[in-house]
């Protein structure tokens, strides 16, 4: 028997919990599943006999021992959880799968998991994740056929699908609200365009947008992630002339949400004292001028320079609740903790709705001394409040390394991201079994 350790459980886990359900009994697995809510996975799994849960409650110091019995373990955990589980790993010998990206610490480690003989997959995801392996898979049969590659840009969105698509941000929340309202802050977006270096202040970022016709699903508008620059390397790109990767987003909310920024309502940098005696509209208040006649709306309009029938900015705004009465219910908290919370209330996924990943490539390369232009796209939509988009193309790529691991079918040793045909090739091979698959189309 092998014995994988999963640690965090959370919504991204469900279809990953599926996985190893499905294939536990002819693969020989044993599962163990430890979080501190443990409802969702107990409700997918029922009562298989592969699996067995911990309540990191009641045995928060429970890790070592999992890891120490693992044959490999998976964190599904808060990003800043992962280099105490792979110290952890390492300190046992033991195989580590994420789905987030390598930070520093992470990658210090390379040598130590090199000598060790182990296996630190990272950035086993969808993003990160599947935009590596689809990019690198198209990147890999270009450059087998004598391509020189000039330019690479990528966008990916976790979104709303059109059946589900009920509101006038034409949005809502599929992964970490928090994420959401603090994108784009800790340094300005830097990303290369046909060989000159772009900068995008934060300030500016959400009016700095691009848009992506997506065939079948209409027109997206994309903003620049924070370092497309990075990739460069990642990918072997050396000498190319535009890389830029961003997020995708309906037409329109970039937009609106730039108003946010622009008021200082998504900043995490400091706490308003007494924010939990406020209303919705006092705090909005709090960063508009000073003004006793004239009413909250019409100082934000005058402030942020609206039309009086800017209607479609106007409906956006007032659909978030931002000029009710309603009782803020969190103490001290930061601009961005509270307009999570309010939009938290409008834009939760409903127990029936479906949400829509898209994640597209342009590709801009010389053959032949010919310039030519391919696309690759993919879309996939969830099935359910539970069954996501996200879940999927999150989890199964996550599990699918767990079982390469577990069968050796990775040589390569160190802390890694799956950039390597032997890692990507298989998975993107299965995924097309459970509807995930890329469309390539060329254009010039």
């Amino acid at each position: 028997m092998k014995h994988i350790v999963l640690l965090g459980a959370g919504r991204s886990s469900s279809v990953l919990l599926e996985y190893f359900k499905e294939h536990a009994v002819a693969q020989q697995w044993k599962i163990t599943v430890a979080d501190l809510s443990l409802e969702l996975a107990k409700d997918i799994v029922q009562c298989h006999s592969s699996f067995r849960f911990i309540d990191l409650n009641d045995n928060f110091n429970a890790k070592e021992e999992l890891v120490r019995m693992a044959d490999v373990v998976i964190s599904m955990l808060p990003a800043n959880c992962h280099l105490e589980i792979a110290q952890l790993c390492l300190k046992h010998k033991k195989n580590l799968v994420t789905a987030s990206y390598v930070s520093p610490e992470m990658k210090s480690m390379d040598e130590e998991v090199k000598a060790a003989g182990l296996v630190f997959m990272n950035e086993a995801g969808l993003d990160p994740g599947l935009d590596h392996m689809s990019a690198m898979k198209i990147i890999d049969e270009l450059r087998a056929h004598g391509a020189i590659i000039h330019g690479f840009e990528s966008f990916c969105g976790g979104l709303i699908a059109p059946e589900s698509d009920s509101n006038p941000w034409r949005y809502k929340f599929t992964w970490n609200p928090r994420n959401v309202v603090v994108a784009g802050q800790g340094g300005a977006a830097k990303f290369l365009q046909e060989g000159s270096f772009k900068y995008i202040p934060y300030h500016k970022l959400f009016r700095r947008t691009e848009v992506i016709d997506i065939e079948g699903y209409g027109k997206f508008e994309g903003y620049a992630n924070r370092d497309s620059l990075k990739y460069i390397d990642i990918y072997g790109l050396h000498g190319i002339k535009t890389i830029f990767r961003g997020t995708l987003r309906r037409l329109g909310f970039c937009r609106a949400w730039d108003l946010f920024v622009q008021l200082g309502m998504t900043d995490d940098s400091y706490q308003i004292t007494d924010s939990d005696k406020m209303t919705h509209r006092q705090f909005i208040n709090l960063f508009l001028a000073y003004n006793k006649h004239d009413s909250v709306e019409l100082k934000l309009k005058y402030y942020l320079k609206l039309e009086q029938d800017d209607v479609d900015i106007w409906e956006k705004l007032e659909y978030t609740g931002i000029f009710s009465n309603e009782r803020i219910t969190l103490k001290n908290a930061s601009p961005a903790q509270i307009l999570q919370h309010i939009l938290e209330k409008k834009w939760q996924l409903n127990p029936n709705d479906k949400d829509m990943i898209i994640l597209f490539h342009r590709f801009n390369y010389k053959i032949n001394n010919e310039m030519k232009e391919l696309h690759s796209y993919l879309v996939v939509e969830g099935d359910d409040g539970h069954k996501t988009a996200m879940a999927k193309t999150v989890g199964l790529p996550v599990a699918i390394v767990a079982k390469m691991l577990l069968n050796g079918d990775i040589k390569n040793r160190g802390v890694l991201v799956p950039v390597a045909k032997e890692v990507y090739a298989p998975i993107l091979m299965e995924l097309k079994k459970y509807g995930i698959h890329f469309i390539d189309k060329q254009i010039i």
